[in-house]
C-alpha cells in the first residue's frame, strides 16, 4: 500500500530572489565548487527551507544551494516562466 496525501497537505514551493551568494562549498581536497545560482536569479524553495534573519529591518532567508528546488527563467528569456533544465 501507499500513502495518499491530499492536495491541501502538500507543501507548495515558495519563490524568491537571490540577493547574494557565497564562494561555494569547500571540498575535501580544498577546492571550492562553483554555484549554479547567481545574485538576481528567481528561485523556488521549500516552505521550511533556510534560516530566517532580520537585517536593517528587512527579513531574509539564508539557505544552502541544496535547498533550492529550481531556478526560474526571467521573463525576457521566455514568455512563460518555467524552471531551467537543471532542477535540484
Amino acid at each position: 500500500g501507499g500513502i495518499i496525501i491530499p492536495d491541501s497537505a502538500k507543501e507548495k514551493p515558495q519563490e524568491g530572489e537571490v540577493i547574494a551568494v557565497g564562494n561555494g562549498k569547500v571540498l575535501d581536497n580544498g577546492e571550492r565548487t562553483q554555484l549554479d545560482v547567481q545574485a538576481g536569479d528567481r528561485v523556488l524553495f521549500g516552505k521550511y527551507a533556510g534560516t530566517e534573519v532580520k537585517l536593517d529591518g528587512e527579513e531574509y532567508l539564508i539557505m544552502r544551494e541544496d535547498d533550492i528546488l529550481g531556478i526560474i527563467e526571467r521573463a525576457a528569456e521566455s514568455d512563460n516562466p518555467k524552471a531551467k533544465g537543471k532542477a535540484k
